[in-house]
C-alpha cells in the first residue's frame, strides 16, 4: 500500500460521473437540426425501436426524463388514491414520488446489506390488501432479485415496475434488464450509461400499458381513428385521459440513438474500472467493496465504498471532505427517502429501515464513468489510500 506522503492531490476536481459526447453524436444532432423535425418526428420512433430491441422488449415509449417515465408507468398500472406501492428507500426521490403523483402511498421495504437492493423478504412483509405494485430499484447498476420479486408479484397479483435508471446494459440470470418486469424504466441523464441530455423511457411487452403510456405522455390525447369517439374531420383529436406534456424531442432521440451504438463499450469500460477499484481496495480492513449477486451482471453506474464507522477515527463527513480536498468528486447515494422533510410531514418514520440506515451512515460513491483515464483511476486509488491511512484505526 502507498504511504500517505506518496499520494498527490489532483489539480482539478474529478466528478463522480460525466457524459461522453463525440463527433458522431454531435453530427447526429446537427442532422436533426438541419431537417424538418426537431420534435415529434421520425428520430423518436427510431430510437424507441432500437432501444426496445437492445433490451429484449416489444415496445419502448420515450419520455422527457426518467421521472416522467416512472409517472407514466404508475399511470399505466392504474395506481390511484388508496393504493400502496412498495419500493426501496435507497434510491433517488423519483422512485417513490411517482406514486405520490398518482395519489398513491409509497411503502418502503428495507434493503439487503450486501447488494444494497430491496430485500424480497422485506417486500413480502409489507404487502397488504391495498398493495398494487412493486418498484424495485437496480441500485448502482446491479439488478434486484427479479426472479424472486416477479414470482412474489405473480402470486399476489401485483404489477412490477423496475426502476433500472442505473442498469442499462445489465443482466440478471442471463436475461437483459428490460425483459424481466412488467414495465422497466431507463434514464438518460448525463451521468447514466448513455445520454439524451435529459430523457427516460419505459419498455414493456404489454399492449395495454404501451397504449396508456403513449396517451399519457401527450396530454392524454389521441388522433388514432380507431380510438376516436367521434370524427369531425382530418384535424380532429380527442383527450381521453388527463395526461401531461412529457414528450421527448427528435434532438434528444438522435443523440440517444447515436449513444446507444456505444453502450457495450461504455459498459465494459465501467466494469473494467470497477474491477480495478475492487482489486486495489481488497484487504483494506474497514472498507467494504461492492458485493455482486451471483445471478447479477451489473452495468456499474456507481461504485460505492462503505467505510465501517467503528474502524475509523473520523466521521463519514470528515472522510468525505478529505477526499474532496484531494479533488476527488465523491458523492453519497442516497439519503433514505423517508428521511426527507416532505415525507416526514406525511408521517414516515425517520429511521424506518435498519439496513438502509446502516448503509447510509457509511456509504461514499467514488468517480466512475467511461471517459476516465488510467491516471484518473490511479488518482482515485491514491486518494482513498491516503485518506484511509489518515483515519483508519490500524
Amino acid at each position: 500500500m502507498n504511504k500517505p506522503e506518496d499520494a498527490k492531490t489532483r489539480e482539478q476536481l474529478l466528478p463522480y460521473g460525466r457524459q461522453w459526447i463525440d463527433e458522431e453524436d454531435i453530427a447526429a444532432v446537427v442532422n436533426v437540426l438541419r431537417g424538418d423535425f426537431v420534435t415529434q418526428g421520425p428520430a423518436i420512433a427510431a430510437f424507441e425501436r432500437a432501444l426496445a430491441e437492445r433490451v429484449g422488449a416489444r415496445y419502448a415509449v420515450a419520455f422527457s426524463n426518467g421521472t416522467a417515465a416512472l409517472h407514466g408507468a404508475c399511470f399505466a398500472a392504474g395506481i390511484g388514491p388508496g393504493d400502496e406501492v412498495i419500493t426501496s428507500p435507497i434510491t433517488f426521490l423519483a422512485s417513490s414520488n411517482c406514486v405520490l403523483y398518482c395519489g398513491g402511498r409509497p411503502v418502503f421495504a428495507d434493503i439487503r446489506l450486501d447488494t444494497y437492493n430491496i430485500d424480497p423478504d422485506a417486500i413480502a412483509g409489507q404487502i397488504t390488501e391495498r398493495t398494487r405494485a412493486i418498484i424495485p430499484v437496480d441500485f448502482a447498476g446491479q439488478p434486484a432479485e427479479m426472479d424472486r420479486i416477479m414470482a412474489l408479484a405473480k402470486e399476489r397479483g401485483l404489477v412490477v415496475i423496475e426502476d433500472a435508471a442505473h442498469a442499462l446494459g445489465a443482466s440478471y440470470d442471463g436475461r437483459p434488464v428490460g425483459s424481466l418486469a412488467d414495465m422497466t424504466m431507463f434514464s438518460f441523464h448525463p451521468v447514466k450509461h448513455i445520454t439524451t441530455g435529459e430523457g427516460g423511457v419505459i419498455v414493456t411487452d404489454n399492449d395495454t400499458y404501451y397504449e396508456r403510456l403513449l396517451l399519457f405522455r401527450n396530454h392524454g390525447m389521441t388522433r388514432d381513428p380507431e380510438k376516436l369517439l367521434a370524427n369531425d374531420g382530418p384535424w380532429y383529436y380527442e383527450m381521453h385521459e388527463l395526461g401531461y406534456n412529457y414528450r421527448i424531442t427528435d434532438i434528444q432521440a438522435a443523440l440517444g440513438l447515436s449513444q446507444l451504438g456505444k453502450l457495450d463499450r461504455f459498459v465494459e469500460l465501467r466494469r473494467s474500472i470497477a474491477r480495478t477499484y475492487t482489486e486495489a481496495f481488497a484487504g483494506m480492513e474497514g472498507l467494504v467493496v461492492p458485493y455482486q449477486h451471483p445471478k447479477a451482471n451489473s452495468s456499474w453506474h456507481l461504485y460505492v465504498l462503505r467505510w465501517e464507522p467503528e474502524r475509523f477515527r473520523g466521521t463519514r463527513r470528515e472522510i468525505f471532505e478529505s477526499l474532496r480536498e484531494e479533488n476527488i468528486g465523491v458523492n453519497v447515494h442516497y439519503i433514505p427517502v423517508y428521511r426527507q422533510p416532505y415525507y416526514r410531514r406525511l408521517g414516515y418514520d425517520a429511521k424506518a429501515c435498519p439496513n438502509a440506515e446502516r448503509y447510509y451512515e457509511s456509504a461514499i460513491t467514488l468517480p466512475l464513468f467511461p471517459k476516465m483515464t488510467p491516471e484518473d483511476v490511479r488518482d482515485v486509488i491514491r486518494a482513498v489510500r491516503k485518506v484511509y491511512e489518515r483515519f483508519a484505526i490500524l
